[in-house]
């Protein structure tokens, strides 16, 4: 006996009792969990196409023979191991049954030591078609959410990984990132690659609703709660059932509301407003913010008790500034949606176009770099311009080379926006580097590279003055 068998169960068919206790003593004592039915209707109750094990049953049984219980399994689960037993002595029965599927066909009598051979080789099998199963599904999972969460960088290949393993759980989860990174994108994929994917998906903003409804919205209430409540309204967390609730923002939740989504997700419980009971809930909660959870505990603005229930998982989205290549890729992605979408011609970018992508903060991240590739699919047609014109509305960006690579190019687009940062700032590193949201090391090394210093742009701007 080994411990890879333990639990694995066996479902053992026979309308005989006496021949019922028999193969239990002896799949039992081969390491099995056992079973036990008498007739075909009660075995496929007991089975599903994600059943473990395997089906022993004899041929004939009262109503419907093995024969036919053989046939339905087989429509349920066609790698479902049936293996069937006749005292009969029955060939051409042993080849019809061999023909439809059967794993194995034993003759009464039989040697223990047989049939616990033929069960341990079926459940053997049956793992191995599992385990191709769930690989499979973890592909086409894998290539799904690639379609949906777009990019190769480190960052993105590791929250993609992420994802799929804890879509799996229950466990709430807390999605920080900067405004416009797609945390709304990555609490649906959690939903639809979870077991609860065929239940709902409640999205709610807690800053878009005004501080007098949320709790209405949320909680729901009963008829005559207060004016205006003339019958009994579900709330969000209740439609949620069997599915998950998204909160977005959840640090403009009202603080006189944590303690009551506390008790959510502590006791799996709502209060509705003018309740006198409380209601069960059954849901996964997936919450987001684009601030730091901490901070928002140290301003007041999140109970810690709370932020300890909310962040038993936290994701982090990093911005599309910390995503190398990415940016490259999402824009054509999004180039060739909106072609389409439109009917238009997919424009082609140019080296200036593709500097710009890769040097540009993104402050709005991935909703600004859509929405910029929407407007160059528009624009293109009539009234064509780069880039960096379409996003920062400057359309003189200085010199740039006419010929080079692309290295070239991006570097005298890097020192266009230093250069003129230090000049709008009159030097002043520490505000250039909120404005391109660079740290110092990073903002020195690049100034040194481009040969550029405060003293240069000081100077230039008392010569021109």
């Amino acid at each position: 006996m080994t411990d890879q068998h333990i639990k694995i169960p066996v479902l053992i068919v026979d309308d005989d009792p006496s021949m019922r206790a028999a193969l239990r003593q002896w799949i039992r004592l081969a390491g099995y969990e056992t079973q036990e039915v008498a007739t075909v209707d009660q075995a496929l109750a007991k089975l599903s196409p994600g059943y473990e094990g395997c089906v022993v049953s004899d041929v004939m049984l009262d109503g419907e023979d093995g024969m036919m219980l053989l046939r339905r399994v087989k429509d349920l689960d066609a790698d479902l191991p049936v293996v069937l037993i006749t005292g009969h002595g029955d060939v051409p029965m042993a080849v019809e049954a061999m023909r439809a599927g059967a794993y194995d066909f034993v003759e009464k009598p039989f040697d223990p030591d047989l049939i616990a051979d033929v069960v341990r080789r079926a459940c053997d099998r049956r793992a191995l078609v599992l385990e191709n199963r769930a690989l499979k599904m973890q592909l086409t999972d894998s290539a799904g959410l690639e379609s949906r969460l777009i990019g190769s960088s480190p960052a993105m290949q590791a929250l993609r990984r992420q994802i799929l393993h804890f879509a799996g759980t229950d466990a709430a989860v807390l999605i920080t990132g900067e405004t416009g990174t797609g945390k709304e994108v990555i609490a649906q994929a959690l939903h639809d690659f979870s077991p609860r994917k065929d239940g709902p998906f409640m999205a709610i903003n807690a800053a878009a609703l005004p501080e007098a409804m949320v709790e209405a919205e949320l909680f729901g209430h009963e008829a005559g709660a207060f004016t205006g409540a003339d019958r009994l309204r579900i709330g969000r967390i209740e439609a949620a059932g069997g599915g998950v609730l998204f909160l977005d923002e959840i640090v403009s939740m009202p603080m006189a509301l944590q303690p009551k989504l506390l008790r959510v997700l502590q006791e799996k419980k709502i209060d509705r407003i003018g309740g006198t009971k409380p209601v069960d809930v059954d849901i996964r909660l997936i919450s987001a913010a684009n601030i730091e959870p901490g901070e928002a505990v140290q301003s007041g603005r999140l109970r810690e008790d709370l932020l300890f229930r909310l962040n038993t998982i936290e994701l982090r989205v990093p911005p599309l500034r910390e995503r190398g290549r990415d940016a490259l890729l999402l824009f054509d992605t999004f180039l060739n949606r909106f072609a389409v979408q439109y009917g238009l011609e997919p424009p082609v970018t140019s080296a200036r176009d593709e500097a710009f992508l890769q040097t540009y903060a993104w402050p709005g991240n991935v909703r600004e770099l859509r929405n910029a590739a929407e407007r160059f699919v528009l624009n293109a047609p009539v009234s064509p311009q780069p880039l960096e014109a379409l996003v920062t509305g400057q359309r003189d960006q200085g010199e740039m080379p006419a010929g080079g690579g692309l290295k070239d190019l991006m570097d005298a687009y890097e020192r266009n926006l230093i250069e003129g940062a230090l000049r709008r700032h009159g030097g002043r590193i520490a505000d250039v580097m909120r404005e391109l949201n660079l740290p110092r090391r990073t903002l020195n090394e690049k100034m040194t590279r481009l040969g550029l210093s405060r003293e240069q742009v000081g100077q230039a701007d008392a010569s021109e003055s």
